[in-house]
């Protein structure tokens, strides 16, 4: 089997990867396989068991409210053995489950899971599973959902799971090749975004994106290393540029998480900040490099629980800033 740090690595960019409404759960040696993926988050160098000593991990995958169709994944113990050479490595096993699921749907969407295993962008990628489950088996689960006829029941379930997913897509095709909102809503409300990447090391990427903020007047920050978080807010169509530009670099496994209307600012959080306002002033640009640092100052910025949802940190909980 792949080195527990490699499998966590890959587990932890899947799990930082998924959109609100997308969830990851594992169902065997669950206590362990979180707990070891919790203190990867925390700390990627911290001490690990022997591989030889514990499970493949088996995990599925759905959208919340709805068990119509799932994704039971398993990665086998040669699964990505040979790290980066895609010649010598298994890849994940996968099977559809659904709890209503009729024998023609499941057939025809095991039919999409091996096709997509097929697909060069999996068969080449350094993170397969990643590029599998977050390039083609969740959005065609997203697509499934709103295709189909609205009760009550399935509206419920799409507004927990099919929304946040439409929205940003919304989002994403608002913006032209400039990264201006196209159409006469363009508007200076105040936007913010996040990305989250397998990691963000170069020093020309870091200086790009901070000649960027300090040009188009963002405050936010980066964090630098594994994972790579990028957080920026400011007007609506400077934010849809700061997005448009940092997408035409290149990255490895880059995913933007939301871009949307910043929620409005507490009293107390505007006074620790000192953004946007009232005396005109705005916190400028950071760059962080642990995980915790993250997490305190989206907690200043009263931004935590979009944090949390990443899976990076826990609310309320202290040791998370403490320990990185």
């Amino acid at each position: 089997m792949a080195t527990p740090r490699r499998t966590l690595e890959e587990l932890h960019l899947l799990k930082c990867s998924l959109l609100p409404g997308e969830l990851l759960a594992f169902t065997e040696d669950a206590a362990q396989w979180t707990s070891l993926l919790d203190s990867y988050a925390l700390d990627p160098d911290c001490e690990l068991p022997d591989s030889e000593a514990q499970a493949a991990p088996h995990f599925q995958v759905k959208l919340e409210g709805s068990s119509d169709v799932f994704f039971d994944v398993e990665l086998p113990y040669d699964y990505s053995e040979g790290g980066a050479d895609v010649h010598v490595r298994g890849l994940p096993r996968v099977a559809v489950r659904g709890d209503c699921l009729g024998r023609d749907e499941q057939e025809r969407w095991q039919r999409a899971v091996s096709d997509a295993l097929r697909d060069a962008q999996v068969q080449d990628s350094e993170y397969p599973s990643y590029e599998l489950i977050s390039t083609h088996l969740l959005p065609q689960l997203h697509a499934s959902l709103d295709s189909r006829p609205s009760p009550a029941t399935t509206r419920s379930t799409s507004t927990s799971a099919g929304t946040n997913y439409e929205s940003l897509r919304a989002a994403q095709a608002n913006v032209d090749a400039t990264g201006r909102t196209s159409g006469p809503n363009r508007s200076s409300s105040r936007y913010h975004a996040l990305f989250v990447s397998h990691h963000l090391k170069s020093p020309q990427k870091r200086r790009s994106i901070s000649q960027w903020s300090h040009e188009l007047a963002l405050s936010g920050f980066a964090k630098v290393g594994y994972p790579g978080v990028i957080y920026c807010e400011g007007a609506q169509e400077d934010v849809e540029d700061f997005v448009d530009r940092v997408k035409s670099m290149q990255w490895l496994a880059l995913r933007l998480r939301f871009i949307e209307p910043a929620p409005a600012v507490s009293s107390s959080a505007e006074r620790v900040q000192g953004v946007q306002g009232k005396g005109g002033a705005r916190r400028e640009w950071a760059e962080f490099e642990k995980v915790g640092e993250v997490v305190e100052e989206m907690r200043r910025l009263d931004r935590e629980k979009f944090i949390v949802e990443m899976g990076i940190g826990s609310a309320g909980n202290p040791s998370t800033t403490s320990s990185k």
